[in-house]
């Protein structure tokens, strides 16, 4: 399969040949039809996010969204040819969505909504959990700040 690959720290992705992944019990393998860069991605390609790192050669990218090619035992929530979206590797040593292929732990994935096309649904996860937290885990619940803060 083909990805983008960070070879070195502080470069540009390079496009190459890797093998295909395989999904494990529990992974969903994906062909990926969109996916994202976020800020986080840029972050490791300089070799900085020391929580998030990911050491060359890596394919980053945590945004994903695709096409279940094949899934791993243990996985029963998905099938082959269901359209999905959700987050994959690209951190912490997992190979990330910016390839043809990834498999992906299927507790991150959820079914596409029919609504959204496929670049819209790979929008949506990190940015997703990024406000979630900004406004539940670190402003609260609603109501536990004062409304002048709102």
């Amino acid at each position: 399969m083909r990805a983008a690959v960070l070879n070195a720290y502080n470069s540009p992705l390079q496009i190459g040949e890797l093998p295909d992944p395989t999904p494990d019990p529990g992974e969903v393998l994906i062909r990926v039809l969109a996916c994202g860069v976020n800020p986080l991605d840029t972050k490791i390609r300089r070799g900085e996010g020391s929580h998030a790192k990911m050491a060359p050669p890596a394919v980053l990218g945590i945004d994903v969204a695709g096409i279940v090619e094949a899934v791993g035992a243990e996985v029963d929530r998905f099938q082959i040819g269901d359209e999905v979206f959700g987050m994959t590797g690209g951190v912490g040593g997992l190979q990330g969505s910016l390839a043809e292929l990834s498999a992906v732990d299927s507790r991150l994935l959820a079914h596409k909504p029919r609504g959204l096309s496929m670049e819209q649904a790979a929008a949506i996860p990190l940015g997703f959990i990024t406000s979630w937290e900004g406004l539940v885990d670190r402003a609260g619940e609603p109501g536990s700040m004062p409304a002048s803060r709102y």
